[in-house]
């Protein structure tokens, strides 16, 4: 059965499914997006990543011509129409047609909802752990475009992923302009120093992801000792575990940094227990 694709308040097929070439976020990269995970039927933290979206869009001056409720029903119907029961939602606000300068006063903005399926990371890594490397390209200074609004160009973090995979590895970690860890090319990421778990605070040049924070809840739960802290090269390299979260990645070991073994070499147990947790909990 061919996907069926939202556009703008009508679905179409996937191989019909267009946008103008004098579209923005085409063009300049100009929109944003979000990245929905489906657990059993349910659009997994709905809200959560609604609300991103529009922040997003304020941040970069983009006004979405539908309210949030409006935005969630949309999903929510698109998810049906497609009769998906696990599954990815992409959803994309471009700025929209307009002409070739960069003014976007003449374009109307475009929402586009695709139901489809995702996988990152081969199954047989959620049990060994990935290797990584850390990029070259840092990520984009806060005053540029800043990391924590989810826009459509993504442009370092491609390039940072193809220096991964030049490099034999899947991801890559990236720093950011004062040379701290910051996150992956797609996802966040997080360490275990002596039973503490630790990831880089929203300041560190981060996207604040959804999965990220309900893994921080789950850990605290948990009764895992946990804080927010600027970590270098020295602390990943230095870990007795790490790992990566997302919505795509959900959540995945890292068993080597830059040629270097972490802890072990295998999943270790706290990131071991979070994975559980994770599992049981989306499907909650």
């Amino acid at each position: 059965m061919s996907n069926k694709i939202w556009i703008n308040g009508k679905y179409f097929d996937k191989l019909d499914a267009k946008v103008s070439v004098y579209d923005h976020g085409f063009l300049y990269g100009d929109g944003v997006f979000e990245g929905i995970r489906i657990y059993s039927g349910k659009v997994f933290k709905h809200k959560e990543h609604i609300d991103r979206l529009y922040e997003s869009a304020k941040a970069i001056a983009l006004t979405i011509p539908m309210s949030p409720p409006e935005m969630m029903q949309v999903v929510e119907n698109a998810v049906a129409e497609n009769k998906k029961v696990d599954g990815y939602i992409r959803l994309v606000v471009s700025r929209g047609a307009g002409n070739l300068g960069i003014d976007p006063r003449r374009c109307e903005p475009v929402v586009i909802v695709i139901v489809d399926d995702i996988s990152l990371y081969p199954a047989e890594l959620y049990e060994s752990g990935l290797e990584v490397i850390t990029s070259s390209y840092i990520r984009n200074h806060p005053n540029a475009t800043n990391p924590r609004v989810k826009s459509l160009n993504y442009l370092n973090n491609v390039l940072a992923k193809i220096e991964a995979t030049r490099a034999g590895c899947l991801e890559a970690i990236m720093l950011n302009h004062k040379g701290e860890v910051a996150e992956c090319t797609a996802d966040n990421l997080f360490i275990v120093k002596n039973g503490v778990l630790k990831t880089p605070p929203p300041d560190a040049g981060i996207l604040e992801g959804v999965t990220r924070n309900f893994v921080i809840d789950l850990a605290e739960k948990a009764g895992i000792p946990f804080k927010e802290a600027t970590l270098t090269r020295h602390d990943v390299y230095i870990a007795d575990e790490m790992f990566l979260t997302g919505t795509g990645a959900e959540v995945i070991a890292v068993t080597k940094v830059d040629e270097r073994v972490l802890g072990t070499g295998k999943q270790g147990p706290i990131t071991k227990r979070l994975r559980e947790l994770f599992t049981a909990g989306v499907r909650a």
